[in-house]
């Protein structure tokens, strides 16, 4: 049977196809288990698959991309307006269809194995960092409850919760004491853990022009680096503009607009919030810096100049997210044209050697 456009509703072990002729009308259904859905294709002439950009759906796209299928993935968000009535996974099979017709729904670029691999470790490292983070806020309540006060400070607190346990005349019950030991020991490995992810995340700095270029970016660093690779895999030749580029984070103002009035509110936060939080981290660092550097008669320029100017007609939040939609824009700048931002030598001497717990590395 020969068919022009399979529209696939994904799941862990059924798959709803939706097979459409060439004026886009549904011609046959099925409902597949994992090994029937991989025989399907194997069996069948398939000129066209779309997708919803959801778990699994990269696997998938670079499976039929290797037995020569077209594949389009679509934005989940997307695809929900077309779903009519009850949500099945034939109607979200059938609205697939319906989406792949708009024009204006850019599809999502399918991720290489090296683009997946990288974003696991960043999210690995993020489940780890808040695993201590709560660790560290469960040993500071308890030490509360017993009259201790603890230094504020994530790596100061625990080195002042392990002398307070270390001490058999603090007031810390014997009771407790050893267990709330075995926590500052899972912190410790937390600790050795996410130090060993950020000498890989180096690694492949290290190996990658992409993340070279940006790193000479101001308020860049390994972590912003590295994940921005592995969402784009360093090319924005499908992004419109810089603009565009920005709105991808969630960077760019929401927009209220009817006849001649025209409100732009606060930023959208959409997209990746994984990135959107590096860059704005990344931008309160720099306009930290240039604090810092007019505090002590030093005369900032670039961009640094440029986020005082933009705090001093506002206020720090709103200068901060200000400067991460610039430098969002100057990523999409540097990579476009292939070029470093500045005189990068010194910067990336600095930053690619990242070490963010000395104990643990």
């Amino acid at each position: 049977m020969n068919t022009t456009t399979v529209a696939v509703d994904l799941a862990k072990d059924v798959f709803q196809l939706a097979v459409a002729d060439a004026d886009w009308r549904v011609v046959q259904t099925a409902r597949l288990g994992r090994n029937q859905f991989a025989a399907w294709f194997q069996n069948h002439t398939v000129n066209r698959v779309i997708m919803e950009a959801c778990g699994s759906a990269h696997h998938w796209a670079r499976w039929l991309t290797g037995l020569g299928i077209e594949v389009t993935l679509l934005p989940a968000a997307y695809v929900r307006a077309y779903v009519k009535r009850n949500k099945t996974d034939a109607a979200d099979a059938a609205a697939l269809l319906e989406a792949a017709r708009c024009a204006d729904i850019t599809p999502v670029q399918v991720k290489s194995v090296e683009q997946q691999a990288l974003q696991g470790l960043h999210r690995i490292r993020s489940l780890w960092m808040g695993t201590r983070t709560s660790r560290i806020n469960a040993l500071r309540g308890f030490c509360r409850e017993f009259g201790v006060a603890i230094a504020a400070g994530s790596r100061t607190g625990v080195e002042n919760i392990a002398r307070v346990l270390a001490d058999p005349n603090s007031a810390v019950p014997d009771m407790i004491r050893s267990t709330l030991k075995l926590l500052v020991e899972e912190i410790r490995l937390m600790e050795a853990r996410v130090a060993q992810i950020e000498r890989e995340l180096t690694q492949v700095a290290k190996e990658s022009e992409s993340c070279k270029l940006l790193l000479s970016i101001p308020g860049v660093g390994l972590l912003t680096s590295t994940a921005m690779v592995a969402a784009t895999s360093g090319k924005v030749t499908h992004f419109k503009d810089a603009r565009h580029f920005a709105s991808w984070f969630g960077l760019t103002p929401k927009e209220y607009s009817s006849g001649n009035t025209r409100h732009l509110g606060r930023i959208s936060k959409k997209g990746d919030r994984y990135l959107r939080m590096l860059l704005t981290h990344g931008a309160r660092s720099v306009l930290r810096s240039a604090v810092v550097a007019k505090t002590r008669g030093q005369e900032p320029g670039g961009v640094r100049a440029w986020a005082l100017a933009v705090q001093g007609r506002t206020n720090h939040n709103k200068a901060a997210c200000a400067l991460a939609n610039k430098m969002a824009r100057i990523c999409y700048a540097v990579l476009r044209d292939g070029s470093p931002f500045g005189q990068p030598v010194v910067r990336l001497s600095k930053k690619i050697n990242r070490q963010a717990f000395e104990m643990a590395a």
